[in-house]
């Protein structure tokens, strides 16, 4: 009866001429998507960027984003010297199961996988950088290219900008796995744990860091600006408009782009995991279940590229919507007929296992399961539908009911998005025929699916705030009126549903992602206990000392804190943006106390609230960090692992209700705001729209703060208790061992937790 060899061991496969074509096939393309990258950038570069007036803007937001990502990176950099120190000592060393040969020592595992952690880290890290820089430089060239009057110029500059981003995260997520692969070979899964957990990480820290920043700045500017002084949106007399501009770029653009990126990179993890176990079990050859994964990813990139080209508007056509939508149709399109032919000629179906046509149906799933998150995002967001316009409406009673109206929106959209997933799991393990290990591949597959066409989604993401960003420069410029004007507020408005969209893809492909990293789990348990398995299409997830049984007190109370550790994390990052937008409102009061910025007569100071947005953000970001890594240690150490097991659960099913609820109540108060300042229920100025912008302030830290974040937090927590998880199980009878190293991590979060809630008064005293 064979053992299932899984992450942590060493994976038996050979690499063949087929599969080495594969892997120069896969580098190839992420090369490929790194110089389509560099040429999108060139293209935008070489755009006009208007009138000095513009460019003065412009730079302003440059400086303002460059300035907070450079000292982020400084901060994460002193935070992630110690985790570096924790992913090598939770190292094991990688025995081959043939001749009990060691294939790397435990000095060689931690090694490699610290560098591969390390890599993992740039790559996401350099993915936020590369759309931020190109997003603060595209916005003032959409501007520019609005000025002239075409809104297919317009497009092509803000989508091209999005591209970019696209393009460097897909190449860089592919190159490096690949490369991993290629010269790592049969102990690639473990060090790709070290390359996820990385990018997962970063993109943690740019999601809440961003986040708070962003929505600080975004709910001062709103709360004095347009409730107290009436002023529009981005009016240069704001001293936080600045600010605000900077943060759609530091959260949505940097944080946006390094979260997709782990997203992509964790769904190819965990079918690379999964895949060898999986193709043993249907006979074939298991190589095939490493390589599959790597060719559908080529085919998507080359599929990205082709989309990101396709979106192109007619003269004369207004809704730039619909190019979009066109370009994401290309690349589906394409990934599907390029997936059916590697799966047909490559995977095949050899011993009637129909193993290509069902890796092929998973990736397909995956697709539609994309389409409809989207679809559903748009319903419960988008003004032109029905619960956005029940909350514009409810805009006339007041922001007490604007604020219940959309907190029953969100609610409702979570249950849907969560039967979706389901529906698309439950699809993909039937697939599966009744074989549970290749089953749990397909869940994988389908997780890969959604996120095939990543360098489109990417794009779409940050053509939002760079639309945002040109819509903001264009009003503070004031050079803007007529035709120009409509077609800045038409890509604004455009901007902010492609946004609230990509943050479902997100949501979903990290839910995905995370069944599959925890069938890993499982899996990795097996080998640790060396649990036999009765049959290989069962693998080692229907053995008894394998099941987690929530009866079990121990257990159960796993599971309750898993449950609760979502809320604890919302609860830091929305504190965290109260807290810090209380002081950008006293500091925008305070510009504003004697009336001379009102007439003209001096000019608001932008760098005061950048500051105060900067020191809390970076001081914010740490506690929950700790928490998403240190709790699983906690957790899986103080209990034990089918304890941590229970937690995973709780997490990613609480985790993803809590992020589709924020996201999307979000998005909806976003747009009932600008529902009504289109001229519906007394529009801008009036009670309602009063109403409204309240509503929208409550939702902000909802959609850019502490629902995004809780994609990476999730992954993160699955990454690190596959990190900790054999160190766990070889502690299992060593009890003082285990509590002692509990204890420590409980001491520290508890520290933190403590040190972040009696904080920020003494940002109030230095910003006075």
């Amino acid at each position: 009866m064979p053992v299932i060899i899984a992450e942590g061991g060493y994976q038996v496969f050979e690499l063949k001429g087929g599969e080495w074509a594969i892997l120069y096939l896969s580098a190839a393309a992420a090369v490929l998507a790194i110089i389509v990258g560099l040429f999108l950038a060139k293209l935008v570069l070489a755009a006009d960027e208007g009138s000095p007036k513009m460019k003065e803007i412009a730079l302003a937001i440059q400086e303002g984003a460059l300035a907070y990502l450079k000292r982020q990176f400084k901060t994460i950099a002193v935070i992630l010297i110690p985790l570096a120190a924790i992913v090598f000592v939770t190292s094991t060393a990688i025995n081959k199961p043939d001749d009990g040969g060691v294939a790397l020592s435990f000095a060689q595992s931690g090694l490699f996988r610290t560098a591969a952690f390390i890599l993992g880290c740039l790559a996401s890290g350099f993915t936020g950088y590369i759309g931020m820089t190109l997003a603060t430089r595209g916005n003032v060239r959409t501007a520019a290219a609005a000025l002239t009057g075409s809104m297919p110029k317009a497009l092509t500059v803000a989508f091209r900008t999005g591209g970019v981003a696209g393009m460097f995260t897909v190449g860089l997520g592919l190159l490096g796995a690949t490369g991993i692969i290629m010269i790592f070979q049969n102990t690639s899964s473990a060090i790709l744990i070290g390359f996820g957990f990385g990018g997962s990480l970063l993109a943690l820290f740019l999601r809440v860091g961003g986040g708070i920043f962003t929505k600080a700045a975004d709910v001062g500017a709103d709360l004095v600006g347009k409730v107290e002084a009436g002023i529009p949106e981005d009016d240069p007399r704001n001293p936080a408009t600045i600010a605000d501009n900077v943060g759609d770029n530091v959260g949505d653009c940097a944080g946006m782009a390094a979260d997709l990126f782990e997203s992509y990179e964790v769904t190819l993890v965990a079918s690379i995991i999964l895949g060898v176990a999986a193709f043993n079990s249907v006979g074939a050859n298991p190589a095939l279940g490493v390589m599959f994964p790597l060719a559908a990813r080529a085919i998507g990139v080359i599929a990205s590229i082709f989309g990101v080209f396709a979106v192109k508007a007619k003269e004369g056509e207004t809704n730039a919507l619909k190019p979009i939508n066109k370009g994401f149709a290309v690349a589906g399109s394409l990934t599907l007929m390029g997936t059916l032919a590697v799966a047909l000629t490559y995977v095949g179906n050899d011993n009637n296992d129909n193993a290509g046509w069902k890796c092929f149906g998973a990736v397909a799933i995956g697709l539609v399961l994309a389409q409809l998150v989207s679809r559903l995002t748009e319903y419960y967001t988008g003004t032109h539908y029905r619960p956005v316009q029940e909350i514009a409406e409810s805009a006339e009673t007041g922001p007490a009911t604007v604020v219940l109206s959309g907190t029953a929106s969100g609610m409702e959209s979570s249950v849907y998005a969560v039967i979706a997933i389901a529906i698309a799991i439950g699809v993909s393990l039937a697939l599966g025929g009744g074989n549970l290990t290749f089953s749990l591949y397909l869940v994988a597959l389908c997780g890969m699916g959604m996120l095939a066409t990543t360098g489109v989604i990417v794009s779409e993401d940050t053509f939002g705030p760079v639309s945002d960003n040109a819509a903001g420069i264009a009003e503070m410029s004031g050079e803007f009126h007529g035709e120009p004007q409509k077609i800045m507020v038409a890509l604004d408005a455009v901007g902010n549903t492609t946004k609230a969209v990509t943050k479902g893809f997100a949501i979903g492909s990290a839910v995905i992602a995370a069944v599959a990293l925890f069938a890993s789990f499982i899996e990795v348990a097996g080998e640790e206990l060396k649990v036999v398995a009765e049959n290989l299409k069962d693998g080692v997830f229907k053995a008894a000392e394998l099941q987690i049984n929530v009866a079990e007190p121990k257990i159960f109370i796993g599971l309750l804190i898993g449950g609760a550790v979502p809320f604890l994390f919302s609860s830091l990052a929305i504190r965290a943006v109260g807290r810090t937008a209380g002081v950008v409102v006293q500091e925008v009061r305070k510009q504003f106390a004697d009336g001379k910025i009102m007439k003209g007569e001096k000019l608001p100071e932008y760098g005061p609230v950048i500051d105060i947005c900067t020191e809390a953000s970076l001081r914010e970001l740490a506690t929950p960090a700790l928490l998403a890594v240190l709790t699983p240690v906690v957790i899986g150490f103080g209990l034990d692992w089918r304890a941590l097991g229970a937690f995973l659960a709780a997490v990613i099913l609480v985790g993803q209700l809590m992020a589709n609820y924020l996201s999307n109540a979000g998005g909806a108060w976003d747009n009932a705001k600008k529902y009504i300042e289109d001229g519906h229920h007394g529009g801008k100025g009036s009670d309602p729209h009063k109403a409204a912008v309240i509503g929208d302030t409550v939702g902000d830290p909802f959609k850019d703060t502490a629902g995004p974040a809780l994609n990476p937090l999730i992954k993160v927590m699955n990454l690190v208790s596959l990190l900790t998880l054999p160190a766990i199980i070889s502690l299992q009878d060593n009890l003082g061992a285990r509590l002692s190293i509990a204890a420590a991590a409980l001491v520290v979060l508890i520290g933190a937790i403590i040190f972040s809630g009696r904080r920020p008064n003494t940002m109030t005293v230095s910003a006075n």
